[in-house]
């Protein structure tokens, strides 16, 4: 018999499907991505077309493996964006609605109403969350409340629900599983991060039926088998981690105290807590990190909406720029923005501020301002987003931080990595493979399987591509922070 040579990611993000091929030793073998159709129906709002993305991520998988026998496939990872709501037909496996993005704030209303009920502490001291827009259970809600007709299905258990890896595995394994792992099922607002269960007192509230909801499972472990690659030998999908909890397991953060940052759509920062879930009380989220046989990990988090998403705007949205790539020369032409912040709150404000209405804005704009100037303000804002999280986590934590490791698309950017280093006052370390999210969950797939024996083997795969040492004082990183902060204030004040 073969023995197989690869494992197979799925990697489902907010604008993109990708699938990439890792062979033992965590090198990228393969890689096939495709774009999907984002829907912003109102101010605010953010859908996706559910069927769109299965179609896609069915295509990019048959494209990575196409040559490789099944026989050589170890099993199939499936990382995704966490928080957005899809409920479809149990019978007819079809979306009873577009997709609810995790960027969309069309509950905001919901929510507040929720907080000034005095629910916030139950829901935080349950799930680990704040009572945000952002996460599924108010998304569901609201479907529920909205579609009188999907409701009924739901009632009669002929509507079913999941966060994307949930549908991923639904249409992957023909129906036969509805699934999700502790990672993505504690993004929902809807499981108790302590019991490891769907919360009945919360669901109760939410008037949420239970039967909609999959079942919960270790991050790495048998969520079902799929023939789309192959009849002759059916594949084992046997890792799934939301995006953010998988690229935390990818940079090898195996131990309490370790963090990253992911530099995606969103930028999100993590810290492995060990196996006791800590409580913030800054801002920051308390969720599960990942679940591997009985032993849970949970994590702090700070999340940042929009991070290279402003990048897609400055190209699709204002056309000035024709691709990402440009941004780094565009923003290396001029010494400085002139003054120039652009606090792009296209979709609120996340960690610590919790600012749903907020919008974006752009300050300090003269006749000298240009298009160069534009582009760098949009990329200095991620770093100091991204510093915004790491002084919460400071202060939680009582330790300063002595490294930054980062992954995801973004960090590509030279230009952004060296102005993080510079703004952080510490290096930052970009590791030899960024895509650690897709490597997370090939990492958990491949450990269900004995691909990996252990965590012992797989920390060997690490390795760093380059190291952004702090080139400026720390006057000149004071004085930028202060500059962004007085301007947050007054976006905060409008």
């Amino acid at each position: 018999m073969t023995k197989p040579k690869f494992i197979i990611a799925l990697d489902q993000g907010t604008t993109s499907c990708r699938a990439i091929v890792f062979d033992h030793e965590g090198v990228i073998i393969r890689t096939a991505q495709r774009e999907f159709t984002q829907y912003f129906p109102e101010s605010g709002w953010v859908e996706h077309d559910a069927e769109e993305i299965w179609s896609v991520q069915l295509d990019v998988l048959q494209q990575a493996a196409q040559g490789i026998p099944p026989d050589e496939i170890a099993a199939i990872g499936i990382t995704n964006q966490r928080e957005t709501a899809v409920i479809w037909d149990r019978e007819t496996g079809r979306p009873l609605h577009r997709a609810i993005v995790w960027q969309c704030r069309r509950t905001s209303e919901l929510c507040r109403t929720l907080k000034e009920r005095g629910l916030e502490p139950m829901f935080q001291d349950k799930t680990g969350l704040l009572l945000d827009p952002y996460f599924s259970g108010t998304k569901l809600k609201w479907v529920l409340d909205t579609h009188p007709d999907i409701r009924e299905k739901a009632e009669r258990g002929e509507a079913l629900f999941g966060t994307i890896d949930s549908w991923l595995i639904w249409r992957l394994t023909e129906g036969r599983r509805h699934t999700t792992d502790v990672s993505n099922a504690s993004r929902t607002l809807l499981f108790n991060i302590h019991s490891l269960e769907w919360d009945e007192d919360i669901l109760r509230e939410l008037d949420i039926p239970r039967g909609m909801l999959p079942e919960v499972l270790p991050s790495s472990g048998l969520f079902g088998e799929t023939d789309v690659i192959g009849p002759r030998r059916p594949i084992t999908i046997a890792g799934v981690a939301g995006d953010q909890q998988a690229a935390l397991f990818g940079q090898g953060c195996f131990r309490e105290g370790l963090a990253k940052s992911t530099y995606g759509t969103g930028c999100f920062i993590l810290k492995n807590t060990g196996d006791k879930p800590v409580r913030s009380r800054n801002g920051l989220l308390t969720t599960i990190a990942w679940q591997i046989g009985d032993q849970v990990h949970y994590a702090l988090e700070g999340s940042v909406f929009i991070a290279g998403a402003v990048v897609q705007w400055l190209r699709d949205g204002l056309g000035l720029i024709g691709s990402a790539s440009e941004t780094e020369a565009l923003a290396l032409s001029v010494p400085d923005t002139e003054g120039v912040y652009f606090v792009p709150a296209f979709a609120g404000l996340g960690t610590p501020y919790w600012q749903p209405e907020a919008r974006g804005m752009i300050a300090g704009l003269t006749r000298s301002t240009g298009k160069a100037h534009l582009v760098r303000a949009a990329l200095e804002a991620v770093a100091y987003q991204t510093r915004d999280v790491l002084e919460v986590m400071r202060q939680e934590a009582g330790v300063e931080l002595s490294e930054l490791r980062v992954d995801g698309g973004a960090v590509k950017n030279a230009f952004l990595m060296q102005f993080q280093a510079d703004l952080l006052g510490v290096p930052v370390v970009r590791p030899r493979v960024t895509e650690t999210t897709a490597l997370g969950a090939a990492m958990l797939a491949g450990l269900a399987v004995g691909f990996w024996s252990g965590l012992e083997e797989i920390e060997r795969l690490k390795g760093f591509d380059q190291t952004f040492v702090p080139e400026r004082d720390e006057a000149y990183r004071e004085n930028k922070y202060s500059g962004w902060k007085r301007t947050l204030a007054y976006q905060l004040r409008s």
